[in-house]
């Protein structure tokens, strides 16, 4: 079920890496930046939609269940992993300071759901979709079977900051 409010965008579904890029990553004219893209301070981000950051962490394999989770490449400032979710499994709301995450389906379907601005975007096999750093984003499966997809994330230092709804 997506978060309330959210539309049906198909703003992101490209085949090419250099589209969706193009067009995931872009801010509506006249939109301010988060106030982590302004300041880089953690504890601003996240006030408008109601919730709150937790500390960010280098390693969030602890932090979310998946069916599978494999490291294909690996080395400074840059990685990709391979990522195995059920129908009912989730990456939870968070962000990233410094990288982008780009999401590429490999097999069955993934919805992400993206703020600042809002989009919900669904992916099937072939196709991408990135979410620029300090941009928080949500992945579910959106399928009655497992999704498999790979995460690409860089250039830069890589952090996982969780976001947690207000009231938590």
């Amino acid at each position: 079920m997506p978060p309330r409010g959210w539309g049906a965008s198909r703003a992101c579904r490209r085949s090419t890496l250099r589209l969706s890029r193009a067009r995931c990553a872009r801010r509506r004219p006249g939109s301010r930046p988060t106030q982590l893209a302004r300041h880089g301070k953690v504890s601003d981000v996240n006030t408008r939609q109601g919730g709150t950051t937790m500390q960010a962490v280098k390693d969030a394999s602890h932090l979310y269940e998946v069916e599978r989770r494999a490291r294909h490449a690996e080395r400074p400032g840059f990685r990709i992993s391979e990522l195995q979710i059920s129908p009912t499994q989730k990456v939870p709301w968070h962000y990233h300071t410094h990288i982008a995450d780009t999401f590429y389906v490999l097999e069955g379907r993934i919805r992400v759901f993206l703020q600042d601005p809002k989009e919900d975007v669904r992916l099937g096999p072939g196709e991408t979709c990135t979410a620029r750093p300090g941009r928080p984003h949500l992945v579910v499966n959106d399928g009655d079977r497992s999704a498999t997809f790979l995460v690409l994330q860089g250039v830069g230092d890589y952090d996982f900051v969780p976001l947690v709804p207000a009231g938590r």
